[in-house]
């Protein structure tokens, strides 16, 4: 089986009986990347992506055998919108989809916003650190003015202007 993709779409090509070739077309609506964070946390992240990013509550799964007055969270993910990007925020727990029982996998998110001073000074306050000054950056998907901050679970924030270049212009 080969596969192909073309403009963002990914195709799967398989020869099948008498040598006819059978073409699967797969077209994705999303990108929705998931944090994981410590699992009595999940509700205490969302609250400070709320206060910090803006972000809005879309959908909420809770653990159906887990109760209130347990010790285990009830809260076991939630997808947040921050823009017009959805992220999943989910507990590491050990029946969670995580593939390593940790945080701070790597990743590091990258916000655009023309006010940068503001967008800062409300992530610190909401409980995240900045890692630095604002300064001028260059990078895959940002140009321009940039800030960088850890939120309280370990994941890294830039927050940078828009730029003209978007990350699928920049070369491998």
């Amino acid at each position: 089986m080969a596969t192909e993709v073309n403009d963002g779409v990914a195709a799967a090509v398989s020869e099948v009986n008498g040598g006819d070739v059978e073409k699967t077309v797969v077209t994705f609506t999303a990108v929705k990347p998931k944090v994981f964070v410590e699992a009595s946390k999940v509700a205490e992240a969302v609250a400070f992506y709320k206060g910090a990013f803006g972000a809005e509550e879309v959908n909420r799964v809770n653990h159906p055998k887990r109760k209130a007055d347990q010790e285990l969270p009830v809260l076991v993910s939630a997808e947040v919108k921050i823009g017009s990007s959805s992220v999943i925020v989910s507990d590491v727990s050990e029946d969670s989809s995580a593939t390593e029982k940790g945080v701070g996998s790597g990743l590091v998110f990258c916000l655009e916003t023309e006010d940068i001073e503001a967008a800062v000074e409300t992530a610190v306050k909401a409980g995240a650190v900045a890692d630095g000054e604002i300064t001028e950056g260059e990078g895959a998907c940002y140009g321009g003015r940039v800030g960088k901050l850890k939120d309280p679970y370990g994941v890294v924030w830039t927050i940078c202007t828009p730029t003209e270049k978007k990350c699928g212009d920049v070369e491998a």
